[in-house]
């Protein structure tokens, strides 16, 4: 297993279009990659469904953890890194 940690940097979090695009490169993996809300609640949720990316509210500003486990889980988890930095296009 690999994890690493991020912060959510663009303005209006992870809402429909930015989750649906983590989700759908997260599913360009065959590793199993695990989304966790580092708060109080610490919900988790399956990075390779939009529905679960969504449901967890993720705002500008929450450090989230990815973790991976499968053959590609450093490559899947750090593309995801990249990915949530790059603030989707919108920053």
């Amino acid at each position: 297993m690999y994890c690493n940690e991020v912060k959510i940097i663009n303005a209006i979090g992870l809402h429909a279009r930015p989750a649906a695009e983590f989700s759908k490169k997260a599913n360009e993996f065959s590793a199993a990659i695990t989304v966790i809300k580092l708060d109080d609640e610490q919900k988790k949720g399956n990075a390779k469904s939009v529905i679960n990316v969504m449901a967890m509210g993720l705002e500008q500003g929450m450090m989230i953890q990815l973790c991976g486990e499968g053959e590609d889980e450093i490559a899947a988890v750090e593309t995801l890194i990249a990915l949530v930095q790059s603030g989707f296009g919108e920053v």
